[in-house]
């Protein structure tokens, strides 16, 4: 799917500098122009760089990061010209590794992956600069740069060590997602059953280092349980770096309307998710349908029509997908989630975190960053304030910035803590 959608977004783009109709062609877009001219986009999630190690190893060096990244053997959703196109201030770059990947490896791999991205800031310094607070992010835009910033995606990634969690937050990493899609040694994920304490002492111990130091606790991937746990307890505002709406899509990756009251009652902030089956309930009905297929079709070691007949089970899969279309997800979809937030907690408490680079589709009209101004738009259309467009696109996340550096402040006479699992 991500192949067509490259395919017709490159035939429809002479360039990717034109990744949008012309400003003059639609009003609301000359006007969201406009909003991101004043308040550049600061997106909460964005995984290119695992991409680009995924795609190219170590030979990532050699990659040009200004060639259009939709004709790569795998497109890609980002590339420097299209996040200049899309208006891009400033980003949060993921370093994910996978959930499995525990103990030192974990630590290891996060390491390397925090090494591409300051090698992409250091190979391009006319296009990045690291950023370490909300005022060098302020900086930073006004020069036209995007200002870089890391979130470790996953609590494992610290190996169970406050040590590693500031030396990551030294290196530039400034917010750390509590779990990814497992639970770890101290908080749940939404992913699996819920435990008893879904975060436990030590959880809140790394919460209290996390807002001593001024990391952003990150909680997109956790369960309600845990969200609870930690709005009941942190001192500093927090961040869902990339989810949407419960109450839109019942998605346990999405937040619920009980808990958006507390995250504006905290002064956080929901930065919106494009990942269609968090936007769609039809698209996740049918992700789940299609996982279910392709587990009665072949699901070694016992089960399955064609178990240990791979080639059969493809041929049977592609028939159920000819069969069942993948339902498309729109961009006004993903204007909905952002409008239920705004409704719900306020416009103070909303953002973007488009999860590009993390997902194998997106949604019609969001194909890559170069599309954040046709967002911005279709919000105007829908009556939203060129103010209220400015708090979503950026500010609001540098409102939580400077609130979580001004409660480590407060903090940093204290002594750092000591406290294992």
């Amino acid at each position: 799917m991500r192949n067509i959608i490259a395919i017709t977004t490159a035939l429809m783009l002479a360039s990717p500098l034109l990744a949008a109709p012309a400003s003059g062609d639609d009003p609301s877009l000359a006007r969201a122009r406009a909003v991101l001219k004043a308040q550049p986009i600061i997106d909460g999630h964005n995984d290119w760089p695992e991409q680009l190690r995924g795609q190219f190893g170590e030979k990532w060096w050699g990659v040009d990061l200004n060639a259009d990244s939709r004709k790569f053997e795998k497109p890609l959703q980002t590339d420097i010209p299209r996040l200049h196109a899309g208006m891009v201030g400033g980003q949060f770059w993921s370093v994910w590794v996978p959930a499995g990947t525990t103990g030192a490896a974990a630590v290891k791999a996060t390491l390397e992956q925090i090494d591409i991205v300051r090698g992409i800031v250091a190979r391009h310094p006319k296009d990045f600069e690291l950023a370490s607070t909300a005022a060098d992010v302020r900086r930073i835009q006004k020069t036209g740069k995007v200002a870089s910033m890391m979130g470790v995606e996953g609590g494992s990634q610290i190996d169970n060590s406050l040590p590693a969690l500031r030396m990551f937050y030294d290196l530039g990493v400034r917010y750390v997602t509590l779990t990814h899609v497992r639970h770890n040694d101290w908080a749940d994920s939404a992913n699996e059953a819920p435990r008893q304490e879904p975060l436990t002492a030590f959880g809140k111990a790394v919460v209290g280092e996390m807002n001593r130091i001024g990391m952003i606790v990150d909680l997109s991937h956790v369960s309600e349980g845990t969200m609870k746990a930690v709005l009941a307890m942190t001192r500093a505002p927090v961040m869902f770096s990339h989810s949407s709406a419960r109450a839109v899509t019942d998605h346990p990756r999405n937040v619920s309307d009980e808990v958006l009251k507390l995250v504006a009652a905290n002064g956080g902030i929901v930065m919106v998710n494009y990942a269609p089956g968090y936007v769609s309930r039809k698209r996740m009905e049918w992700e789940a349908a299609r996982a279910g297929i392709k587990a009665t079709y072949n699901a070694p070691p016992y089960s399955g029509l064609y178990i240990g007949q791979p080639e059969r089970a493809a041929v049977a899969l592609a028939e159920w997908d000819k069969a069942n279309p993948m339902p498309a997800v729109t961009l006004a979809e993903v204007a909905d989630h952002i409008d239920h937030i705004a409704k719900v907690a306020g416009h103070d408490y909303v953002g973007i975190g488009g999860d590009l680079d993390g997902i194998d589709t997106t949604p019609t009209g969001l194909e890559g960053v170069e599309t954040y101004p046709a967002l911005i738009a279709e919000l105007l259309r829908r009556g939203w304030s060129d103010a209220d467009c400015r708090k979503l696109a950026g500010g609001n996340i540098l409102r939580v910035m400077e609130g979580v550096e001004k409660v480590s402040a407060g903090l940093r006479g204290q002594v750092p803590s000591a406290l294992t699992p």
